[in-house]
């Protein structure tokens, strides 16, 4: 199992922004050095406290300091931006990369950014795909492109200039395109299913419980069965809330903790989703009562903390309960305490996942 990072970041709404991307920013210079496999950024414009604003410019800032960890946009919210837009900055993002950037691509979950961007009552999933498509068609295609759709209309026909560039829109480094993931953030996602019959893969929330996170695997079996390639778990990553500390009780002092950053985590997305409608996710089985699900029993359920040991061993269990799964994407939180922030995603790089690959590869050999 590789080790990843994934965060959209909710930090205090007093914080000083500076600080908060100060730290945001060596969360991934640490993960990087630890030798994480992945980082994830997610965007959002309209919330005070999931304040990064920009994937793409978050990810072009800490580009150049980075030295082996692929980044990945998480997520570009498609319809919120016109598709060459997209193009022109994931193609140049790519470079700058040299070629480790993920593309990770949704139709938006903030309500507000779609109020925002005049399509709240549109149907947001159709503007999607046309958005990617027209993206995919950019760089497949030449100018003066001329596509033609519902929402975005793009050509140069009538500027270019082909002998000097005028009226081109560049490619990415990665041909035909960098790799694609899908964020999955529904119970039994049909998104899964048509992004796997693409060539693309998921990326499971970690605001899901694990009966839900379990239901993304057959849906992706049944679009790379449509897509025509197999469906391996070493495409499949997983975020999870994960909080490790030297000793127990610092580990549930500081993941339980009614104003701690991993409840305080919890409490946002709870007020969120349930105004929005949207408390299944949340749920144990899909006839349970609304007035079941409370902040105490989600974070019960969706946050992992402890010693190494213990973290292993929850993990591991965790995978018995979904399935396998090839990586495992430790979910960013605020650092309201620094230093108790780094030494989990440290001790996670160095302790926890030698630790589960040992119990993995166990399990194998006992199944043989």
């Amino acid at each position: 199992m590789n080790l990843g990072f994934f965060t959209m970041p909710i930090h205090p709404p007093e914080k000083d922004w500076r600080l908060s991307l100060r730290e945001d920013r060596e969360a991934f210079l640490l993960a990087d050095e630890l030798g994480f496999a992945e980082g994830y950024v997610g965007e959002h414009i309209t919330d005070r406290v999931e304040n990064i604003t920009s994937c793409i410019a978050f990810i072009a800032w800490i580009a150049a300091a980075t030295k082996q960890i692929k980044l990945g946009t998480g997520t570009i919210n498609m319809p919120n931006t016109h598709p060459a837009v997209v193009a022109a900055s994931v193609a140049m993002l790519d470079h700058m990369l040299e070629g480790r950037l993920i593309l990770g691509i949704s139709p938006g979950g903030l309500l507000s950014d779609a109020e925002l961007f005049g399509n709240l009552d549109a149907n947001r999933n159709e503007m999607f795909l046309e958005s990617i498509n027209q993206v995919l068609d950019i760089w497949a295609g030449e100018p003066p492109y001329n596509f033609q759709g519902k929402y975005w209309n793009i050509s140069t026909q009538r500027t270019l200039i082909r002998d000097i560039g005028q009226g081109y829109i560049g490619r990415p480094l990665q041909l035909p395109h960098p790799p694609i993931v899908v964020t999955a953030v529904a119970p039994f996602s049909k998104g899964v299913t048509e992004a796997a019959a693409r060539g693309w893969d998921p990326i499971s929330a970690n605001f899901l419980m694990p009966v839900w996170v379990k239901s993304h695997w057959p849906r992706y079996v049944e679009g790379c069965e449509r897509g025509g390639r197999v469906a391996d778990p070493a495409n499949w990553r997983v975020a999870k809330s994960v909080f490790v500390a030297k000793d127990a009780s610092t580990a549930k002092a500081y993941a339980t903790a009614p104003e701690g950053p991993y409840v305080y985590y919890y409490r946002s997305l709870f007020t969120k989703l349930k105004m929005s409608g949207r408390i299944e996710l949340f749920k144990t089985r899909r006839d349970q009562p609304d007035h079941e699900v409370t902040l105490e029993t989600i974070c019960d359920k969706l946050i992992i903390y402890g010693t190494p040991e213990s973290v292993a061993d929850q993990l591991l269990s965790f995978q018995d309960e979904i399935g396998k799964f090839g990586t495992l994407l430790y979910a960013g939180k605020d650092w309201k305490d620094r230093e108790l922030g780094r030494q989990s995603m440290i001790m996670m790089a160095e302790k926890v996942m030698p630790r589960v690959n040992a119990g993995i590869l166990k399990q194998s050999k006992a199944a043989e």
